[in-house]
């Protein structure tokens, strides 16, 4: 069953709604159960990249029926060997992710290398015939986007950008909501992802074997600039820039392809961001404290943080801020606060002499007169709660994994992948320059 099809409100209000509020728990819509996969209908894929995000992906994606993983390339002997110990002997390995492109038995790849070699794994994979889920960033530099994009169109291959959160149904009951009119005319998103741990701040553990003979350096390396072998830059690469895109193209990301799928936006026309090392002081050479502000032409803004050193849990949400209330997204919850506009202007006349607060007062009530509510107390909160269990990441490789099938679209292309990273990257240009930074979000351009 695809979780993504459609939701339903089901379940009843809480006792608390005598008090104006209601949770509903969610779900997708049950049509009956799935049609079994025939069998020369299986999407056989492998894997590019079998780091910690690597074998997350993968561990969601065999998890689909009718998907099978039979190759994984990457560059440390380690990550190989361990593929083998998750999904069986029979699995192919190879340091050379090409060897993997020619073969005829893969239809598809997930690429889940460093962002610098995104670009080039998704053109290889492309031209050799295979569909590819590329996890985010989609680029590492801006002009990696154009090139996915005209491959993508000219190979006629399926991509899905991995920011999972697109496939949630948490994110689609929010888009549903916001369009409703829920909380009136959006004006202002305000979103973060603060951590307060070291592995947070992405000081990975380094295996006691990584050495030039169990890690293939130059093809890590790939385009980035050439040192000597350095096992933290390999196993812990997002801390540099040469591999990397720091918390904006990590974080940041994912809060923009949120923001973008629940208010079907494009993306932002100015950005100015500020921050530092503020803590992590540890060689690396990117931020772990980033602010970030956002114009867009629909007529709201967006307000980013990123924060290392938060001092409390990991905690990471968005919330939409309308005329008529707020929309929150917190963990697979969606939830609507509404403490509308008074009908009324209201007055303040106690500084004017007794005879003028009547004459205002008179004239205020031929203009306002006093209203009776009727009917039910109109509810002030409503939260809409996935189920226990539910996993984003699952329904986005199914979403994947039925469009390598179907050839239709899917819900995040290279398109939505360049306009998300496009628009973080749009933080590191702006802080490196210091100064306010201009994006055409329609042609995907700097200005």
């Amino acid at each position: 069953m695809n979780r993504r099809n459609f939701l339903k409100a089901a379940g009843t209000a809480t006792a608390e709604t005598l008090l104006g509020s209601k949770m509903y728990a969610l779900t997708a819509a049950q049509t009956g159960p799935a049609a079994p996969v025939e069998a020369n209908d299986h999407v056989q894929f492998a894997l590019i990249g079998a780091g910690i995000q690597g074998q997350s992906d993968t561990k969601f994606a065999v998890q689909v029926p009718g998907a099978k993983l039979v190759a994984v390339a990457d560059c440390y002997d380690g990550r190989l060997e361990r593929s083998k110990e998750l999904w069986g002997t029979d699995i192919f390995t190879t340091r050379d992710y090409k060897e993997i492109l020619a073969r005829k038995d893969i239809d598809a790849v997930i690429i889940a290398t460093p962002d610098h070699w995104h670009k080039q794994a998704a053109v290889d994979a492309m031209n050799a015939g295979k569909d590819v889920y590329c996890e985010k960033p989609m680029i590492h530099l801006y002009s990696d986007g154009p090139e996915i994009i005209e491959t993508a169109h000219k190979t006629n291959r399926i991509v899905q950008v991995g920011s999972q959160r697109v496939s949630s149904i948490i994110y689609s009951k929010a888009k549903e909501l916001l369009a409703s009119g829920a909380i009136g005319q959006l004006n202002m998103v305000t979103a973060r992802w603060d951590r307060n741990s070291s592995l947070g701040a992405w000081n990975y553990t380094v295996p006691l074997d990584a050495s030039t003979e169990t890690c293939d350096w130059p093809r890590f390396q790939g385009t980035a600039p050439k040192i000597p072998f350095n096992a933290e830059h390999f196993f812990q690469w997002r801390k540099w820039k040469s591999y990397g895109s720091g918390v904006a193209g990590d974080l940041f990301v994912h809060l923009f392809s949120g923001t973008h799928f629940i208010t079907g936006s494009n993306g932002p026309t100015r950005a100015m961001a500020t921050g530092g090392l503020r803590f992590w002081k540890d060689g690396r050479d990117v931020p772990d404290v980033m602010l970030g502000l956002f114009d867009y032409r629909e007529g709201f803004n967006l307000s980013l943080r990123v924060n290392f050193v938060d001092g409390g849990e990991e905690s990471e949400g968005l919330i939409f801020t309308g005329s008529e209330g707020t929309m929150e997204i917190a963990g697979n919850t969606v939830s609507i606060s509404r403490v509308p506009l008074q009908k009324e202007p209201g007055y303040i006349i106690g500084t004017f002499t007794e005879a003028m607060q009547k004459r205002i007062l008179e004239s205020y009530r031929q203009k306002y007169p006093v209203s009776h509510p009727s009917g039910g107390p109109s509810a002030t909160y409503e939260k809409y709660v996935a189920p226990a269990g539910y996993s984003d990441s699952y329904d986005h490789f199914s979403n994947f994994f039925s469009a390598v099938r179907t050839r239709k679209p899917v819900v995040e292309d290279a398109v939505f992948g360049f306009r998300a990273a496009g628009a973080a990257l749009l933080s590191n240009l702006s802080m490196e320059r210091g100064e306010v930074v201009k994006w055409d979000p329609d042609a995907m351009k700097l200005l």
